[in-house]
């Protein structure tokens, strides 16, 4: 092939009407954590705020188990709920875990409140079309809470409706 073949080539090609296709998918945010050796995710528009895990957090006594007690949040008083019980988890033995948990500030429809996590993973947009129903086989405890699993980094994560999980914790406590 000479020169002249392959420039007239390539302005054959580059004159050749291409149609480029520009797949919009929605995509949905997610803020990824650990609970004991599992990993679930909020969607990230009921997460508010992220707070390293070491804010003080001061005991009420009185307050249901799950609740680990007040923290002040520049002014606003935020409840503290530990997740591991609701969900049937057993808590970390390590006690390192305090030193990375992370505390959610979570808001749904009829509450909020902190929730403390062992571990953030990471905050994602990922596309909608990842995000796979629940199984059958899915733990009881956990089926009028999730909502998709979905895998990260080769992890399986499952989606937690932030609504279900308090509304699951209110009737926990007989509210």
């Amino acid at each position: 092939m000479t020169t002249s073949q392959l420039e007239q080539l390539l302005d054959e090609r580059a004159n050749q009407d291409q149609e480029i296709v520009d797949v919009d998918e929605p995509m949905i945010k997610l803020v990824i954590f650990r609970l004991s050796d599992q990993y679930f995710a909020f969607v990230g528009a009921s997460i508010l705020e992220v707070l390293p895990g070491e804010e003080p957090v001061h005991f009420l006594p009185g307050m249901p188990a799950s609740v680990e007690g007040v923290m002040n949040v520049r002014g606003d008083i935020e409840s503290v709920i530990g997740l591991q019980g609701l969900l049937q988890l057993t808590a970390e033995a390590n006690p390192k875990a305090t030193e990375s948990s992370t505390i959610l500030l979570a808001k749904g429809k009829e509450m909020h409140s902190g929730l403390r996590v062992d571990q953030l993973l990471d905050v994602v947009d990922l596309p909608e079309s990842q995000m796979k129903p629940p199984p059958d086989a899915l733990p009881e405890q956990l089926q009028p809470l999730v909502t998709n699993l979905f895998s990260f980094n080769g992890l399986a994560v499952t989606l937690l409706d932030l609504d279900a999980v308090f509304a699951a914790w209110l009737a926990e406590q007989g509210q």
